[in-house]
């Protein structure tokens, strides 16, 4: 017996609700699928990031004053980034990934509505088999052909009534559906959103930071420390040695003359003592010329 209209058009509804289960199923999934990756690249630039922030630091303890200091608040605004990229990328776990992985049950629901349908109807198809053969073989046995049709007819109402129900519980998943992904992308953008607009902040900050290094401080400590106080140059020697040269000679010249000096003085004082001792010898003598008289 071939199948009513009424069986045909359910039949291809039911196609119709396996095919839209498997394209939700197969897209969901591989949506799921990219924004895993899309949260595992944020976490690896995430790592790189904090690697980089490392070496910054390491680096600027090497460097001069103001690099150092500019140095330091740049890996500063740059680790901070990364902290909001870790709350990124928790984010997209919870409001991204883990509602499309919930579809996978979600679709094998609707997949077992559907073999609960086919089952109904599969039944009805039987039942109507069965009373066709009862028809071919007892076209006489009015209470067998009754007993197979009533059997018929509570298969078909079962078959309508899982139909009745499949197409009320797809509507509620379409409509589900639709607000699901309305939801899955827009806190996607809102999460993406919120982490750009610190990260803008923050990058704004490390920029202001680097530019306000003091290239001309930072080149005088640099030239100091090839020239240290206590360094002189070859210049700077030449001058000292000639100034000690000069100061030498003047000091030798000034210790001559005082020298001279002294040893003029002295002289003139002997002479002076010389001619006192003649003084004294010349009385003597005439003390004792008028003594001998």
């Amino acid at each position: 017996m071939s199948r009513t209209p009424d069986a045909r058009m359910r039949d291809n509804q039911t196609k119709r609700i396996q095919e839209r289960i498997s394209n939700v199923e197969k897209h969901f999934g591989e949506m799921c699928q990219m924004f895993a990756s899309y949260g595992r690249n944020s976490a690896r630039l995430r790592d790189k990031a904090d690697l980089l922030v490392r070496e910054l630091g390491k680096y600027s303890d090497t460097e001069t004053p103001s690099l150092k200091t500019g140095l330091k608040h740049f890996a500063s605004h740059l680790a901070k980034i990364q902290d909001y990229r870790q709350a990124q990328v928790e984010r997209l776990e919870a409001k991204v990934i883990e509602p499309l992985k919930g579809y996978g049950a979600v679709v094998k629901r609707k997949r077992d509505d559907v073999k609960t349908t086919q089952s109904a109807r599969t039944q009805e198809s039987k039942k109507m088999d069965r009373l066709e053969r009862t028809r071919q073989k007892n076209p006489s046995d009015r209470q067998i052909i009754s007993q197979a049709e009533s059997d018929l007819q509570r298969a078909t109402m079962d078959a309508t009534r899982t139909t009745r129900q499949l197409e009320e519980t797809m509507d509620e998943f379409e409509k589900q559906k639709i607000q699901d992904l309305k939801k899955i992308l827009s806190d996607f953008v809102t999460v993406e959103m919120s982490f750009h607009a610190k990260a803008l902040e923050l990058y704004t900050l490390a920029y202001q930071s680097i530019q306000s290094v003091e290239e001309e401080e930072d080149l005088k400590v640099f030239r100091s420390s090839l020239h240290p106080p206590d360094y002189l140059t070859r210049s700077d020697m030449v001058r000292a040695n000639s100034r000690t040269s000069l100061e030498g000679t003047a000091c030798f010249l000034s210790a001559s003359t005082s020298f001279q000096q002294q040893r003029a003085s002295g002289r003139q004082a002997s002479r002076e003592e010389e001619e006192e001792d003649e003084d004294e010898s010349e009385e003597e003598e005439d003390d004792d010329s008028e003594g001998e008289s």
